[in-house]
């Protein structure tokens, strides 16, 4: 429910219209940019459903991670590019809150599927014979069923405590979307409690899933050094080497935006950050699954391979229609 005393209805969206003269450039980057992370992503949940050597956890949970970085995508990347195209940057109080509500519910699971990952990884390094017990299909659903409602409910109470405040002064967002601080700036009686409360849960979600990361790879590390073997070592390190490198990037660039201290004059800096947040991570993760794993490699060459034969075959067919 919004505030009582509310009397905007509607923001503008700055975003990069202090950028005039990139906005086409801008378009064309984002556009092929949004393109590439809907076909790598895709690609990867479509890899491991057809591929029956990849039905286990690890690869349940990275097609999840594809899943919910993709939807992460398409609540901020359509609008942004209608946006440089059009004049009117204009988004009303009930959609502002909606893609606030969408995008850190889906960026949320994305921390908590990342936990997960590096649960996972432990427990087989830790425990490879009780490994297809301790990690059942079973497990991972309720895994990624916590994971989306632990995000659902903390982006739900990030966006009544900004949505109830009064918004009375300026109507313009200095952001590409609806980002917390970018519109909480804007109300008339956003206090200290309130900046305190949001903090705690941006803490609650990126500290506190990064604290859970972290303490599964000491427990690793200590497990693999352990090893006898050098090739057990190398080969243990190896299946956490691509979810460390895109834990590294997406708290990197995450932690800089939303726990760093804020001032009003930083949200041109914060807002290229989160571009490169929304666009760079979600393109670099299927890559680095993709160049590091090559069991990921061999079933999306399959993948490729199908497509290619459906392609050809259809352009056949049609050529063959028109002769």
């Amino acid at each position: 429910m919004m505030g009582n005393h509310t009397t905007v209805s509607t923001f503008l969206l700055w975003g990069f219209s202090s950028f005039p003269d990139l906005q086409n450039l801008l378009f064309v980057m984002l556009f092929f940019s949004h393109v590439t992370i809907l076909a790598a992503n895709v690609s990867i949940m479509v890899a491991i459903k057809l591929s029956h050597n990849l039905h286990t956890p690890m690869y349940f949970l990275l097609s999840g991670l594809s899943f919910s970085e993709t939807c992460t995508t398409m609540v901020v990347i359509p609008r942004m590019l209608v946006d440089l195209l059009s004049d009117s940057k204009t988004i009303s109080l009930p959609e502002c809150a909606t893609q606030m509500f969408f995008f850190f519910g889906f960026a949320g699971n994305n921390c908590f599927i990342m936990a997960a990952m590096s649960y996972d990884r432990y427990t087989a390094i830790h425990n490879p014979l009780h490994y297809p017990i301790l990690m059942t299909h079973k497990i991972c659903l309720q895994l990624m069923m916590a994971s989306s409602a632990t995000g659902i409910v903390v982006s739900l109470c990030i966006v009544l405590i900004v949505f109830n405040l009064s918004f009375c002064d300026s109507s313009i967002i200095q952001h590409f979307f609806c980002d917390i601080t970018p519109v909480a700036s804007l109300a008339c009686d956003y206090s200290l409690f309130q900046k305190v409360i949001i903090l705690a849960f941006s803490s609650f979600v990126l500290v506190g899933t990064f604290i859970l990361i972290m303490i599964s790879y000491v427990f690793i590390v200590f497990t693999v050094v352990k090893m006898p073997s050098a090739r057990g070592r190398y080969k243990a390190f190896s299946t956490c080497s691509s979810h460390l490198t895109v834990v590294c990037i997406h708290y990197g660039f995450a932690g800089f935006v939303y726990l760093r201290p804020k001032e009003s004059d930083s949200f041109r800096e914060d807002m290229l950050m989160a571009g490169t947040y929304t666009v760079l991570t979600p393109l670099l993760n299927p890559i680095v699954y993709s160049l590091r794993n090559k069991e990921m490699q061999i079933a999306l060459g399959k993948v490729l391979d199908h497509v290619s034969r459906f392609f050809l075959q259809t352009v056949s067919k049609g050529a063959l229609n028109t002769s």
